[in-house]
């Protein structure tokens, strides 16, 4: 496991990120800002340390009744690379809301603009008992929905369906962009790409949000552009979560079932466009100097925003 590094050592390391992915200096100090985390944290405490939220708050998504809370989420060595970390999230159940576990986990609410991306590995199956239910794994930005129809809801949505669902036994990947929604009764205004294929194993997804547009790639490869009125319109929190879809269990059998969704590092720049390229270049900067976990993007204070870890 890395030590984490000293503050001196990260800025050393935030300097070298501009000069070894050739990005470009911020126009003011106010417009800088890196968020990175490798998840090489010893546990869930210190994960929380970081300013991360573990999720144990009920509601939606999912499955009305089930649970969410620490059990579903763990820190583990990574079986593929020595030394490395990995977060887990993982969801269980028997098919019974009662006995359903949802895992999320949270960052602080004062992202908007600039550069999303993450390592995730997806699973086609579970990691425990039969196959079939529908289940979804996630890397999103979110705001607050404060009420139907609220006009500030924001969300950029990575979602992975590996069982489909929703009408559509096809496996698929979704990346969403959202004007607003109504819970209950279910309306939705937003704008969503499909990939139908099977993605279980490890990707980088990349978001970019300037200018109006929100860009998503999969693996270096753009796959849509989105705008107008589906744009981010506050900050937004960054979230992780597996959950099981309502209507979609396996249908008479009560034998648990895990499905597990690990992620290897997370990263935003703040204000700024970069291409998987430079992403890429930039975390493997940042983790060769030994910098675990670095946060210099500025907490929303105008007003101050609260972080809840619950939609």
């Amino acid at each position: 496991m890395r030590a984490r590094a000293p503050r001196w050592l990260a800025l050393a390391g935030s300097a070298l990120i501009a000069a070894c992915a050739q990005i470009d200096t911020p126009p003011s100090a106010s417009d800088a800002g890196v968020f990175f985390d490798d998840f090489s944290q010893r546990d869930i405490r210190e994960l929380e340390r970081d300013g991360w939220i573990v999720r144990d708050k009920p509601g939606h998504p999912g499955i009305a009744g089930a649970a969410w809370g620490a059990d579903s989420i763990s820190l583990v060595d990574d079986p593929q690379r020595r030394g490395n970390r990995l977060l887990r999230l993982a969801a269980r159940t028997d098919g019974t809301p009662q006995g359903t576990l949802h895992a999320q986990l949270c960052h602080a609410r004062k992202y908007f603009e600039g550069t999303y991306a993450a390592r995730i590995r997806f699973s086609d199956t579970p990691a425990e008992g039969p196959d079939g239910d529908v289940v979804v794994q996630t890397f999103y930005a979110v705001s607050p929905l404060r009420f139907d129809f609220d006009p500030e809801y924001s969300e950029l949505d990575w979602e992975y369906l590996p069982n489909g669902g929703w009408g559509d036994a096809r496996t698929r990947l979704y990346g969403v962009t959202w004007q607003t929604v109504r819970i209950d009764p279910w309306k939705a205004y937003n704008q969503p790409l499909q990939v139908f294929r099977a993605l279980d194993g490890w990707h980088v997804l990349v978001m970019q949000a300037s200018g109006g547009k929100t860009r998503f790639f999969l693996d270096g490869v753009q796959l849509d552009e989105h705008g107008g009125r589906n744009y981010p319109a506050v900050p937004m929190s960054i979230n992780f979560n597996i959950w099981y879809s309502p209507g979609g269990f396996l249908p008479s059998t009560n034998a648990r079932r895990v499905y597990q969704q690990d992620v290897d590092w997370v990263y935003h720049a703040r204000n700024r466009v970069l291409s998987p390229a430079e992403v890429d270049a930039a975390v493997a900067t940042l983790r060769r100097s030994g910098t675990a976990h670095f946060d210099s993007v500025p907490a929303a204070t105008q007003p101050p925003l609260a972080s809840t870890c619950d939609n």
